[in-house]
Formats: structure tokens, C-alpha cells, sequence
């Protein structure tokens, strides 16, 4: 099986969205120790481990006694800090030979393929410029050419690396705008906050004892301590405020610490842990960002700043125009430049009332998380590798391969097709998606936190066919899982499809079977013909529960009343006497063991099948050669809306993690009266998974997105008979699955039908197969 594709997770067995032939190691070259000052670095490599074994190189070690080495020393999980050891005294041309000969040395038996290089310092180019792994990255975190001391050909290897990087990073927006006509897929990513660790600051309630007995009001900052600190502001604010404390904390390097102020009120404590900060910045009434306005601050974009303000201290900054915009525009942060003006501005600080400024904080701060940027940059480095192999898998197709089939869409009908013709039928397939990952809307995956989820809203598998369960059972093993749904209705959660114990805890009753039965009858409505979806409802159960249960759910998913839907939509939700209170009542009932994606994984994993995603199948119809088409998509689609669109409804998705191990009781919870919302599913009860927080799919139907239910009325019935005409005058094209037949199929019946068509489909080939042969017996006897 050959994936164009994301990257995956390698270590700890899930997915995010991809295959095991994409690069699953990422070497970062740094110009920053990782034990110096935690930030950006740290942040986003200790994210990626968690998806790749990450190398973290730093600049070379002149203590090497006798020959070059490397020390690893693991940091994490799939984290480990490479050292090079080199001999002193030693000249630059030979220390950037012995760095070369010790990388050769480190990826003589690694495959390139395999592997992600990751530059924060374009110098690094000059001992490894000859590799080519399968992807360049170029996270510029600032303008380091504009640093003291920087090293004279470090604009010439940036400009190098602009042109070897696949795609380029940017540490704020003003370096953006700087370097965006550099490179064509450049993307700004400023400086982001572990929030939850910062706001510690707001509970401590002790500070650390090198801190405590420094008297208030106390001003602090923390960080590197370098060319860009401005020393004589706070110089000369100490001097205008003697009463207050300047508490200062970080490694100073490349000034002279003679220059640092030398006040009683200028308390400089040193390079502090990460861990420590937030119970530092917890005593502090003013934080501070007193950078010089020179080269080197001109486009940095200071990660305190968020930090800060998740401590909940307020903060004064020069005029950095990455905390202008936003931070000052915002209102946010105040903005000096003078001593006179810090001071201003904290003494402001001081007098405000943080609870009416606190929630404006935080409300701003919540989409800047390092996990979210993580993940954001993930998708681009997704998108980047996807293009790459597309457009290298579209020119070997059109140059190289003949395809007995193209089939449009990876989900279960698509899926189920290739693998049977591929492993069956020994067939090439060509199978693309418009998506980035396979498993169409069952595709699953963890989030960042580690849990199992279902992109598109939950998927409990469930049939009655020994056949299609065994089927799938050669591409996975089971979890037995039998689903079970509560309703909301007037506040109490009650058991649906309804059933005994619905009736008795409505009503306050202790009927059995028998006697519900008949409480059910004595309420039902004669209706006949039953016709529509109010009909089957009412006929069996009576009005009132129809408008308590069903109704209300009913016209939010669908955006019309039962009355206007056909019969079939409310029939699929049984009525029982019993207390069985399954779901479901199938034969078969169970999980995927390792989710879905794992189970599409396996079943693509033949020779003979291609994938390539991200792909419209307009884009490569007419550069791929195929003897047969199937698809699987929007039929009207494909017959470019010819009689006009077939009506679907869609749905929105929003995802919640909570710190708790259980939110509900089962794993579905439907609302058909309350909120905007149809149900609240909770993942860990299908998928059985340990573990100490948990994720929720709220779902909330709309009328436009990604098509997933049509809407079952005799007027679309009969539009969509026309296109089928249509597709039964094509020869060669079958049109398979819920979409591609206007159907409102479940998993195990997109399945069947997909082994249906395969049979037919190798009946028509064999008997192809009889009658070439027959011709020719007959050409040859005659």
C-alpha cells in the first residue's frame, strides 16, 4: 500500500492521520541548550514526541578528551538531548567536519524517508546541507542575524535554508511580514502559553524564600538577561521609586554584569526552573517587559507576555510591536517608553481592580495555548507532506501505472471494494479521498490529550449479518460493546428506544410487560395508511410520548416536522415492553478493539492498492489511467447537479475534554427539547478506555457542510431516480454507498452492499473472461 498521507504516532500505538511509510523521526538542530531558558523550543518538540522520537542537537561541546562523540540523554518519552563532544581548540572549518562526520555517522543506517530536520539555526546547514530527509522545516524564532555576536555567514546559510526548507515558521507576525516573500509557504505562529501552568501564580500561596522577604509592591521579569534588557530603564525607575522592589530573574550572558543596576531595590535572583516561575510571578503586583527598542528586539515576540497575564499580573512593556499588536492594541497590556511611563502605567496597575480585568484576560488568552499551535503546525506540516507525495504520486501514475480501478472515497464502501479486488481479484487500485485520512466518517483518532475520539460525531458498529461481521473481523479484533441512550425529558433521564422502565419512571407506575403493553395500546392512534414519521409514532406509542420523545429530536435533526418525513426515519427507533434497554438489539455488537482508523489501516495494507489523499477526483480523472471508476461520493455531484442538489443534512461538532474521568452514565445522552444540541456522546464509554479526563462530542445539526443524512421525502426520492437513470447509462462506473445511492444506510449495510458489488462486479469479469475465451476457440477452430 503506498499513502499519500500525515504523520503518525509511532511509539505509543495510535494514529493521528496517517501511515507507517511516513517519516516517524524529527531532528531539531538548536542554537539553544535545552536546559537553558524553557521556551518556544521545549514547548513545541516536547508536543512533537509525543507523534515522533524527537532528536534535540544542540551546538557542539569543546570537552572531548580524545575522539568526537555524541551523548544522548532522554528528557521524555521519544525525547532525547544529542550532545556533540569535540576536541578544544580546534579551528570552525574543522569543527563543522567533525559535526558533519558525527551526523553521517548518526544516520548511516537510517532511512531518509524517515526522517523530519527541524533548523532554529540556519548555521547548522553547514554540516548538514548534503542531507535530504523527507521534509525541511524552518521554525525562524527571531531575527538572529540582527543578535550580538552573530556569526558573519549566518544571512547566507538563512537564505540557503529558505530555499532548502519544505515550509518555514515564523516566531511572530512582525517577523512574518519581514520574511514572507522569502519562501511560499511561510505561516506565522507568535508565541503562545501553557496556561494552566501559569495560573498557578493565582493560588500560590507562599512565595519561594529567596523572594518572600523582598517588601511590596514588588515589579518583576523574567528571562535571558542580554543585549536586548534595557539596564538603564530600570535603572532609573528604581531611582524614581525607592519604595518599590525590582525582582529580577534569569541567566545573564553577552553583557557585563558590572552594568546590571546595582540598587538596594534591584533584587537579581538568577536563572530560575520553569517549574519555579509561576510561584515567583505570584507575589508580584506588576510584571515587566523592559526591552531595549534596538536590531535585536525589532521583531521579537516575547512569550512572557501571555504568561504573564495567565498569572493574572498585569504587565508594562516597551513598544515591542509584536505586544502593540495585539496585546496593546487590546487593551491589554500597557505600553511605556520612558521610566516615567512604567511607572505610570504600574502605579495604574496597583490602584485597578483585577476581577473586572481578569476575565477579559483570560477570555483573550483561550485559543493561545502551545497545544494549539502544536496542533495547527501539525496541519500544515500535514498539508505540506500530502502535496509533496500527490504531486510525486500523480506523475508516477500518469507516467507509470494503469489502474484497474479508481474508486473515489475511503470510507467503508470504497475501502471494502479495494481490499476485496485487490486481494480477490488481484486488481491495482487507486483509491483517493478529498479528506486527509482515510475511514471516511468513521475515521477516528486521539486527541491531545490522548484520548480516542470520533471526528464525525459517534460510530457504534451493530448488524445482524454473520457475513459482514466476519468479513470485518479479518481486519481487526472486537471489543463487545452494546450501546445504551438516555433522553432528557423534563428532567429525568429516561431509557430510549422507550421501553418498560421509560413507561414506569414517566409515569410513576409499576406496570409489567403485559400491563404496558397495554397502556401503550390504550394511548395509540389508529392512523392508516402509516405514511410518515409522526404516523409510525403516534400509531404505537400515542401523542403524548410521541411530542415528549421524538418530535422535538426529530424536527432539530432534520429541520422539519415528523409529519413531513417519510415513515422510515422514526421507524428505525423500536418501542419495547420489555426492559431491555440496548440500542441496538442486533446479533453482532461491538467496537473496533483499536478503533476504526487501525481496522481502515489494515484493510488497505495490500501491494495493490494506492492511496492518495487530499485529492478531488476532478483533479486526476483526466491524469490517471483506469479501466473502471467507482464512486462513492455525492451522486448528484458527480453529475454536476444536473437536475439540481439532492437536500442533505449535515452536522456540527464541538469536541469538550473535562478534567474527570466520567462525565455521564452511558454513552449517549440525547436532548429532543432543550438546547440547540441533539445529544451529548461520551467516547470513553464505547471504547472502553482508561483514562483520568474525558472528551465529549456535542452535535448539532445544520443545514449546510458535509453531507451525511438525505433527507428521506417522496419529492427527493424521486429527483434522485433521476440520476440514478443517469448512472445506469454509464458502463464501467458503479455507484456504491450512502451517498452515491441517495440511502440512509448504516455501517453494516454500506458493507454488505459493497460485498454485493463485488460480486457482481467478479461475475461480470469472469463472464468477460468466458465469452473472450469462447470467441476465440471459435476463431481458431473456424
Amino acid at each position: 500500500m503506498e499513502v499519500t498521507n500525515s504523520f503518525f504516532k509511532t511509539n505509543n500505538g495510535y494514529n493521528l492521520d496517517g501511515h507507517s511509510n511516513n517519516p516517524s523521526t524529527l531532528i531539531c538542530f538548536s542554537h539553544l541548550r535545552w536546559d537553558f531558558v524553557y521556551q518556544r523550543p521545549q514547548h513545541l518538540l516536547s508536543r512533537f514526541a509525543t507523534m515522533f522520537t524527537v532528536y534535540f542537537v544542540e551546538e557542539p561541546y569543546h570537552d572531548a578528551p580524545g575522539e568526537p562523540t555524541l551523548s544522548f540523554t532522554p528528557k521524555a518519552d521519544n525525547l532525547w538531548i544529542v550532545r556533540p563532544h569535540l576536541p578544544n581548540g580546534i579551528s570552525h572549518d574543522e569543527t563543522e567536519r567533525l559535526q558533519k562526520s558525527l551526523l553521517d555517522r548518526f544516520l548511516k543506517n537510517k532511512n531518509l524517508d524517515d526522517l523530519i530536520f527541524w533548523y532554529y539555526t540556519p548555521m547548522a546547514l553547514a554540516f548538514s546541507a548534503h542531507i535530504k530527509p523527507a521534509l525541511t522545516i524552518y521554525d525562524c524564532m527571531d531575527e538572529l542575524s540582527h543578535f550580538k555576536n552573530a556569526p558573519a555567514r549566518l544571512t547566507d546559510f538563512e537564505n540557503d535554508l529558505f530555499k532548502k526548507a519544505d515550509i518555514v515558521f515564523t516566531g511572530g507576525q512582525c517577523l512574518y511580514d519581514y520574511k514572507k516573500d522569502k519562501h511560499k509557504n511561510i505561516h506565522a505562529f507568535p508565541s503562545s502559553i501553557d496556561k494552566k501552568h501559569f495560573e498557578q501564580a493565582r493560588t500560590v500561596k507562599e512565595e519561594p524564600a529567596d523572594q518572600k522577604n523582598i517588601a511590596g509592591p514588588k515589579l518583576g521579569f523574567y528571562g535571558v538577561i542580554d543585549e536586548r534588557f534595557d539596564i538603564e530603564l530600570v535603572k532609573r525607575m528604581a531611582e524614581l521609586k525607592p519604595e518599590w522592589n525590582f525582582v529580577l530573574l534569569g541567566p545573564v550572558v553577552k553583557i557585563n554584569r558590572d552594568s546590571l543596576p546595582k540598587q538596594s531595590n534591584v533584587h537579581l535572583l538568577g536563572g530560575k526552573s520553569y517549574d519555579e516561575l509561576p510561584h515567583y510571578v505570584s507575589g508580584w503586583d506588576v510584571a515587566l517587559i523592559p526591552f531595549a527598542i534596538n536590531e535585536s528586539t525589532r521583531f521579537i515576540s516575547p512569550t512572557k507576555t501571555p504568561e504573564y497575564l495567565a498569572a493574572g499580573v498585569p504587565v508594562v512593556s516597551t513598544p515591542i510591536t509584536d505586544v502593540i499588536n495585539p496585546y496593546g492594541n487590546k487593551g491589554i497590556v500597557k505600553i511605556g517608553s520612558t521610566a516615567e511611563e512604567f511607572v505610570a502605567a504600574a502605579e495604574e496597575y496597583m490602584k485597578m481592580n483585577r476581577s473586572n480585568w481578569l476575565p477579559e484576560v483570560d477570555e483573550f488568552l483561550a485559543d493561545k495555548s502551545w497545544s494549539s499551535t502544536f496542533m495547527e503546525m501539525l496541519k500544515r506540516i500535514n498539508a505540506t507532506i500530502a502535496n509533496q507525495k500527490k504531486n510525486k504520486t500523480v506523475a508516477r501514475a500518469s507516467e507509470k501505472y494503469t489502474y484497474d480501478y479508481l474508486i473515489v472515497g475511503a470510507g467503508f464502501a470504497g475501502s471494502v471494494l479495494a481490499e476485496r479486488l485487490a486481494s480477490v481479484g488481484n486488481k491495482k487500485i487507486l483509491i483517493i479521498d478529498k479528506r486527509n485520512h482515510i475511514g471516511g466518517n468513521a475515521y477516528d483518532y486521539y486527541n491531545e490529550d490522548g484520548i480516542l475520539v470520533h471526528k464525525y460525531g459517534p460510530h457504534i458498529f451493530h448488524t445482524n449479518s454473520a457475513d459482514v461481521f466476519n468479513h470485518l473481523s479479518k481486519f481487526t479484533g472486537w471489543r463487545n460493546y452494546q450501546h445504551k441512550v438516555l433522553a432528557n425529558v423534563d428532567g429525568q433521564l429516561l431509557p430510549i428506544p422507550i421501553n418498560l422502565n421509560t413507561i414506569n419512571k414517566y409515569y410513576g407506575l409499576n406496570l409489567n410487560g403485559l400491563e404496558v403493553e397495554e397502556f401503550l395500546a390504550s394511548r395509540a392512534e389508529k392512523v392508516y395508511p402509516v405514511k410518515t414519521s409522526e404516523d409510525v409514532v403516534v400509531s404505537k406509542v400515542g401523542r403524548e410520548l410521541y411530542e415528549k420523545f421524538f418530535r422535538g429530536y426529530t424536527r432539530k435533526q432534520w429541520d422539519l416536522d415528523p409529519s413531513e418525513l417519510d415513515a422510515s426515519v422514526t421507524a428505525r427507533v423500536p418501542t419495547r415492553t420489555n426492559k431491555d434497554d440496548r440500542y441496538f438489539t442486533d446479533t453482532f455488537q461491538a467496537m473496533p478493539a483499536h478503533g476504526y482508523t487501525k481496522m481502515f489501516e489494515k484493510m488497505l495494507s495490500h501491494p495493490n492498492i494506492k492511496i492518495m489523499l487530499n485529492t478531488d477526483y476532478e483533479e486526476v480523472m483526466n491524469e490517471v489511467k483506469f479501466r473502471k471508476l467507482i464512486f462513492t461520493g455525492p451522486v448528484d455531484e458527480f453529475f454536476n447537479y444536473k437536475y439540481g442538489r439532492l437536500p442533505y443534512r449535515s452536522l456540527r461538532f464541538k469536541f469538550e475534554t473535562l478534567e474527570t474521568s466520567q462525565f455521564q452514565e452511558t454513552g449517549t445522552i440525547n436532548y429532543p427539547n432543550d438546547y440547540g444540541f441533539t445529544r451529548i456522546t461520551e467516547f470513553k464509554h464505547l471504547t472502553g478506555q482508561k483514562h483520568d479526563k474525558t472528551t465529549l462530542v456535542y452535535e448539532y445539526p445544520e443545514a449546510t457542510g458535509d453531507p451525511y443524512y438525505p433527507v428521506p421525502r417522496p419529492e427527493n426520492e424521486l429527483l434522485y431516480k433521476k440520476y440514478a437513470a443517469l448512472a445506469n447509462q454509464l458502463t464501467n462506473t458503479y455507484f456504491v454507498g450512502r451517498l452515491a445511492t441517495y440511502r440512509y444506510y448504516n455501517m453494516d449495510q454500506v458493507v454488505a452492499q459493497a460485498l454485493s458489488t463485488f460480486k457482481k462486479i467478479m461475475q461480470s469479469e469472469l463472464s468477460t473472461k468466458l465469452h473472450t475465451d469462447e470467441d476465440r476457440v471459435y476463431q481458431k477452430q473456424n
